[in-house]
């Protein structure tokens, strides 16, 4: 599974892009990582770091649509703090199993599918709201 930063996935909205580049090039390090057999070792420090990481984007994404009077708001936020809920869930499985090959698994499907998903649909109508402002 690879997790490859694509021009479909620019948003136009330099701040979230840059952000978003941020948070593949970590992810592409867990499934460098995954390639070489070494996952279980980087999937914990990958937890971690997405958890905070994910505090800091969606912040900076929240203010941007509450200043910009986005319609969207609180739907694109609930969003948000599901993902949240799900990476602390990983991160105590992580914490109470250890790294396990299903647990690398599970966080390479749930991060990429999620934040591709996330991009092409939800931030990218963000975008386009806030590019027609």
């Amino acid at each position: 599974m690879a997790l490859l930063w694509t021009d479909d996935l620019e948003t136009g909205v330099e701040m979230i892009d840059q952000q978003h580049q941020e948070l593949f090039a970590r992810i592409g390090q867990l499934l460098d990582a995954c390639n070489q057999g070494k996952g279980k070792a980087e999937v914990v420090s990958t937890l971690d770091y997405l958890a905070g990481y994910i505090t800091v984007h969606f912040k900076a994404e929240e203010e941007l649509q509450r200043s910009s009077g986005y319609p969207g708001y609180e739907a694109h936020k609930a969003l948000h703090d599901q993902w949240v809920k799900e990476i602390a869930t990983l991160r105590e499985q992580a914490q109470k199993d250890g790294a396990s090959a299903r647990l690398v698994l599970q966080v390479n499907r749930t991060v990429v599918d999620w934040l591709t998903q996330h991009i092409r649909k939800v931030d990218k109508a963000l975008a386009a709201y806030l590019r027609g402002k």
